[in-house]
């Protein structure tokens, strides 16, 4: 959820800040240490949901606060340290999956259908159905699957998630939207694939 940075992580982010333009490395580590120890779990968590190798998402989260602590003096505290730092960690992770060459189909590459989808059959009550869910869900690209998990999971407003994401809220809306009928006719296809068996 959304929580505006407190003002002792303010005057922490300061101190660094202070002790790294005076050449201070000694005494600006044990600030660091406090945002590792207070955050690292969470965007561990956070890159694993798009980075599924547990190995290469913990080095994507260890460059993620890197290079947030490079860039310190750049955070403006409009939002909290946890959003500013997983913003810089959905895009290492975007990075590192681009290095290695993952390729997904795009929701916005799909042909929408005319299909009048209910919303409510996403949320049937059958076990089922709820494990072919989450076996659709796994089939997604990374991007898409984040997106689900940042609105469903952490009921993250999507103008947080805008943020972390580098995207206009309202184009958010739309991919949620079609993402949602992604997974339905992705789930109509697993059962239909059950069904045949």
């Amino acid at each position: 959820m959304s929580q505006t940075i407190d003002i002792s992580e303010q005057q922490r982010i300061r101190r660094i800040i202070h002790c790294k333009q005076a050449g201070e490395g000694k005494a600006s580590a044990a600030e660091y240490a406090y945002f590792v120890r207070q955050y690292s779990q969470q965007v561990l968590d956070f890159t694993s949901h798009m980075v599924t190798d547990i190995a290469d998402a913990e080095e994507v989260a260890q460059d993620a606060f890197v290079k947030a602590f490079r860039s310190l003096d750049s955070f403006a505290g409009h939002s909290s340290f946890l959003t500013w730092v997983c913003r810089i960690a959905y895009h290492e992770s975007l990075n590192h999956l681009k290095r290695k060459r993952l390729y997904w189909t795009s929701i916005d590459e799909l042909p929408l259908s005319q299909d009048d989808i209910e919303e409510e059959e996403l949320t049937s009550g059958r076990e089922e159905r709820i494990a072919l869910m989450e076996e659709a869900l796994d089939d997604l690209p990374p991007d898409e699957r984040m997106l689900i998990h940042l609105y469903y999971y952490e009921d993250r407003p999507l103008r947080e998630i805008a943020f972390i994401m580098d995207a206009e809220s309202n184009a958010l809306g739309v991919r949620l939207h079609r993402i949602r009928k992604k997974l339905l006719r992705m789930i109509k296809q697993k059962e239909n694939e059950q069904t045949e068996r």
